[in-house]
């Protein structure tokens, strides 16, 4: 094998003693393609979502021991019930919009990773949020608590759609539709950044609305929605 064709750890094409490192085609900066990076964030997603439940399959043998009718698993324990059914929407929804940016990403760079790495870190950290509002209700510091992981989670996605708004030739087909499709999604998240910040306000200022408020993350696709009404 010639000197053109050596490839050496880091994923770098070596030629001869004066030609610089050239990265090798079948590589990109921190070893991710796209599929890759999607199939690992839908099985931590997968996990996450799961979670959700293990709280109330907790409760059926603490009914069983207190000899409680089988109607108070739900009936008695309404508040986790509620907070799993938020959540389990909660993530649907916010996994729907990642799998939507992820769609076409074929190259994933280090710092999209981290990006991501950051937005998973919010959907894995949910559970324990959802956790606590079952058992605390509606308190304030919980109700924060919730809304600055799903906060972390919008910012995240944010940066990612960013580098990809910044990099199109990192997604599958480099053409103006695609560029608008993602810059759609751009304005998409930057819409659900301010809707979380004003679910948050709404919260803190009328106990009542703390959760009802993240209504206001169906704004964007109500926007989109409403624009190809008129469109067409």
């Amino acid at each position: 094998m010639g000197a053109n064709g050596v490839i050496d750890e880091t994923g770098t094409g070596r030629g001869g003693p004066g030609e610089p490192s050239v990265p090798a085609p079948d590589r990109i900066e921190g070893g991710l393609s796209g599929e890759r990076l999607v199939l690992f964030t839908d099985a931590v997603t997968a996990i996450s979502i799961t979670l959700l439940i293990l709280p109330l399959v907790d409760l059926v043998p603490e009914a069983a021991s207190a000899h409680e009718g089988a109607s108070e698993v739900i009936t008695g324990h309404l508040d986790q019930v509620w907070s799993f059914l938020l959540s389990f929407a909660v993530i649907a929804n916010i996994w729907q919009e990642h799998h939507r940016t992820f769609s076409t990403v074929v190259k994933a760079t280090r710092s999209l990773t981290v990006w991501n790495m950051g937005w998973l870190l919010s959907v894995v950290a949910l559970p324990l949020p959802t956790e606590m509002i079952g058992a605390f209700g509606r308190d304030r510091f919980v109700a924060a608590f919730y809304y600055a992981v799903l906060l972390v989670g919008m910012v995240c996605r944010v940066g990612m759609l960013k580098i990809l708004k910044s990099n199109p030739g990192m997604v599958e087909s480099d053409g103006e539709e695609t560029r608008l499709r993602i810059a759609r999604l751009y304005t998409d998240s930057y819409i659900n950044v301010i809707a979380v910040v004003v679910a948050f306000a709404l919260a803190l200022a009328v106990p009542v609305l703390q959760y009802y408020s993240l209504l206001l993350l169906i704004l964007p696709g109500r926007v989109r929605f409403t624009g190809r009404r008129r469109s067409g």
